[in-house]
């Protein structure tokens, strides 16, 4: 949004207009001892190009900001066109708040419905709502909408699950329950969700599996074995997507039988921004529309049968009774949801099927490579996308990472951080924007200690 400065000539002749001399006299009523005394102790203005020339100093000081990055664990650095920008700035997107009124709002409905529409291809279900704050509290208003929709109350969660959408569905279970009536399935050595333990822990008063699809490792989770054990005790099943990219190579979750999938839409949306914000998407199927979280956009005609969209199916806590809503979300993440949309209008399917390729090669490569180095491996036989871990023997994963650091580059994501029992484990994420070079920047990083 641009900054326009009032001229000398228009500040006059808004005092005129409002019967003052001056702007001082404006705030006469505050008594003069309440008012700052003498000038503020500010550092004198600069003009605007000295002024750009600080901002960039200042902005070279974030140490990692050029950094060449292979984080992932829920945060992927895809490319981002420069004309995304462009586009969100426009004024009617950028100081939108939420569309209640219809009639003056029909750009920023169009914009949700078709988001919206992009979510349900994307995920393979019939509904959609109109964002999430991010994958985290998606996953976590999924197992709330399955506890409503079969009026059960336990949980099984995958191990593998993103940790911080693990942590976040407990913390929601806790605000409601006290203690979480859910139960964690351990992980087997090939990186995947142990079924055999999720059947075993799969009750009669269970309301839904919950898995990653990639999971929290990057392996992809056999989603079908998963919806029989889940169909075998009528429970519901719900697959949580950490990087959406994925979903252009992998079967949809909708196809595969999930009744709810949630994702995190960043990495088609905005860069990685040292963790956010981002955009959880929301579909399930058409039968637990009701169920829902957050607003649904919807399609309709109005009194002269011309197109409209309205805003619909909003049942949160300022709607209705609190304990009665189905979610306690006061809004969406609407801008980010703006530019997922424009991204992926953007790509076209042909684009991302492209992308998408592009990342599983270079992550096919860097595995190759590194697993050939001594002291490397891969502990996970299970199928990837973009994501995997690599196991050291030699040197802990915090060592590669302060080891990166000194080189610009970010080697990855320590594992040991979640639990020190994967010291040596490396979570490395590629992306489209990866060369054969920086992949071998990392390789020789990781030979060299």
């Amino acid at each position: 949004m641009r900054y326009l400065p009032h001229t000398e000539v228009e500040i006059r002749e808004m005092l005129e207009r409002v019967g003052v001399a001056s702007i001082d006299e404006l705030f006469a009523p505050i008594p003069a001892d309440r008012r700052y005394q003498g000038l503020m102790q500010m550092e004198p203005s600069l003009d605007e190009p000295r002024l750009m020339a600080h901002l960039n100093e200042l902005a070279a000081k974030n140490t990692g900001a050029s950094a060449l990055s292979f984080l992932g664990a829920g945060m992927y650095d895809h490319h981002i066109p420069p004309a995304l920008d462009q586009l969100l700035m426009r004024s009617e997107f950028y100081t939108a708040y939420t569309p209640y009124q219809a009639e003056l709002s029909q750009g920023t409905l169009q914009a949700i419905f078709e988001f919206q529409t992009t979510v349900c291809e994307l995920l393979g279900l019939e509904v959609a709502n109109a964002s999430m704050y991010d994958g985290a509290s998606a996953a976590a208003e999924a197992g709330l909408m399955a506890r409503r929709a079969t009026r059960r109350t336990h949980l099984v969660v995958s191990g593998a699950l993103h940790p911080h959408y693990l942590e976040t569905i407990r913390a929601y279970l806790r605000g409601l329950d006290g203690e979480p009536d859910m139960d964690v399935a351990p992980v087997l050595a090939d990186g995947r969700t142990d079924l055999a333990a999720v059947k075993a822990l799969t009750r009669d008063d269970t309301a839904a599996v919950i898995v990653g699809y990639p999971n929290f490792f990057g392996c992809v989770e056999d989603v079908r074995a998963v919806r029989a054990i889940a169909t075998e005790k009528k429970a519901m099943l719900v697959t949580a997507t950490a990087e959406a990219y994925a979903l252009a190579l992998l079967e949809s979750p909708g196809v595969l039988g999930a009744d709810i999938a949630v994702a995190e839409g960043q990495s088609l949306a905005v860069p990685t921004q040292f963790g956010g914000p981002g955009v959880g998407l929301f579909s399930c199927r058409q039968d637990l529309v009701r169920q829902m979280p957050g607003r649904l956009v919807g399609e309709t005609v109005d009194a002269d049968g011309q197109r409209g969209y309205v805003l619909t199916l909003s049942t949160r806590e300022q709607h209705i009774r609190r304990e009665r809503a189905t979610s306690n979300i006061c809004t969406n993440h609407g801008l980010i949801a703006l530019a997922f949309t424009m991204r992926t209008a953007l790509l076209g399917r042909s684009g991302f099927d492209q992308a998408a390729r592009l990342c599983l090669a270079n992550a096919e490569y860097l595995k190759s490579q590194l697993a050939a180095l001594p002291g490397v491996s891969l502990p996970f036989s299970a199928p990837t996308f973009n994501e995997f871990v690599v196991r050291l023997e030699r040197v802990s994963a915090a060592d590669v990472v302060q080891a990166g650091m000194a080189e610009n580059l970010l080697a990855g994501v320590d594992l040991g951080t979640f639990d020190p029992a994967r010291k040596s484990e490396l979570l490395v994420a590629v992306t489209e924007k990866h060369s054969r070079a920086d992949l071998d920047r990392l390789v020789a990083l990781v030979c060299g200690l």
